[in-house]
């Protein structure tokens, strides 16, 4: 298949050029539209008696990958039901998400694994976006700064039990958040790193103890500035950790959890290090009100969800897609949020050869969106799973 556009994300840089595709892209050649291409319609012309898809006008970015998102439509990774992931994947998919990390929550080890078995066997919809490994958000975390997690199910981090889930979801944790300062943490980052990414967060570490865990091997941050201590002129703290260290680090980019001048900040801060993340949740792209959270309760009001009956903020509301739309918004050009939504994540979770760029050898993930940045389609292992002329 071959497809021509005047806006195709190659590297950093959008680029006017035809781009061939089947399962994985093979080949991309840039240059103008050919004369010889006869417009038939949307989405279809023909060269020589060719198909060929005509998204002039469009935006051709890599399919996203979010890799922090618990939930979404009512449906969340950690209920072990495989309607519900079917549900995720679907509404992944028509907001431009081609691959995502089921997160699950801090939950008792029989609940973990019955998640994590499920996860593994979940197969995609031909209109849903691919699961592509596991995220444990906990159990190894720190009380103080738990957020949302459910305090009774925190766990000292333990290898064991990783491998036990890993186990459970067929060999693909791809990313587990932890607290290094906890009983153990040190010692669990380096046997954990080798399995899977290791990522701090929900953590009181300090700037030294992050950077041996860094040294141990961690190498991710789990929602910069959130659940863990401010950076301070005189004790830095994970944040500065992170960045000397040049660990990737994650930002809920729904401009609640982190102000617009904060999120600039961290942009200019961390570069092509910077994650953006969703952090969504079962109330996602629901109506408001209350909603089960891992053991406990959120409430859903005026487009933020909190614990019931307190101001703790849990995670977001919000697409990963309609995440790049608001910090377009807050002033990051359109290719760097892309980037930041796409292959940054795709390589902090060990996966930038398979999914993450438009580039020849990798899958054929890819949407096109149109100047106010609304997803027209979206193509996953070179088939289209989304569909919209409206």
């Amino acid at each position: 298949m071959k497809l021509y556009s005047d806006h195709i994300l190659i590297g950093s840089a959008f680029q006017s050029g035809m781009l061939e595709f089947d399962e994985r892209f093979s080949n991309f050649t840039p240059g103008m539209k050919p004369s010889s291409i006869q417009n038939t319609g949307f989405g279809c012309t023909e060269e020589n008696g060719e198909d060929i898809l005509d998204y002039s006008g469009f935006y051709i970015i890599p399919g996203l990958v979010d890799i922090h998102t618990h939930a979404a439509m009512g449906a969340d990774a950690s209920d072990g039901d495989a309607a519900e992931m079917q549900t995720m994947s679907r509404f992944y998919a028509r907001n431009g998400v081609t691959s995502w990390c089921p997160t699950t929550m801090t939950l008792k080890e029989p609940e973990l694994k019955e998640a994590c078995r499920t996860i593994s066997h979940f197969r995609r919809p031909e209109d849903g976006a691919r699961s592509v490994g596991v995220h444990l958000e906990g159990p190894f975390v720190c009380m103080e700064k738990r957020g949302a997690q459910n305090p009774e199910n925190i766990h000292v981090p333990d290898v064991e039990m990783l491998k036990r889930l890993n186990e459970a979801a067929g060999g693909t944790v791809r990313l587990v958040t932890m607290a290094p300062e906890t009983e153990g943490g040190i010692a669990f980052v380096r046997e954990a790193s080798k399995l899977c990414t290791v990522s701090l967060g929900h953590t009181m570490a300090d700037y030294d103890t992050a950077m041996r865990a860094f040294f141990a091997g961690a190498s991710h941050v789990t929602h910069l500035f959130n659940a863990m201590q401010p950076i301070h002129h005189r004790k830095p703290g994970l944040i500065a950790a992170a960045y000397d260290a040049g660990a990737t680090a994650e930002l809920i980019c729904d401009g609640m959890h982190v102000e617009p001048s904060v999120m600039r900040m961290a942009e200019k801060l961390f570069g092509r290090q910077l994650v953006l993340v969703s952090d969504s949740l079962r109330c996602t792209g629901m109506p408001e009100g209350d909603y089960p959270f891992g053991g406990q309760m959120i409430t859903l009001r005026n487009g933020r969800a909190t614990l019931k009956g307190t101001d703790t903020i849990a995670g977001s509301v919000i697409s990963l897609m309609e995440g790049v739309r608001r910090v377009v918004d807050f002033g990051m050009s359109l290719e760097d949020a892309v980037i930041a939504a796409s292959s940054t994540p795709a390589r902090a979770i060990r996966m930038d050869r398979e999914i993450g760029s438009i580039q020849a050898g990798k899958r054929a993930d890819m949407v096109a969106l149109d100047k106010s940045l609304k997803v027209r389609t979206v193509w996953i292992d070179g088939r289209e799973a989304v569909s919209s002329e409206s």
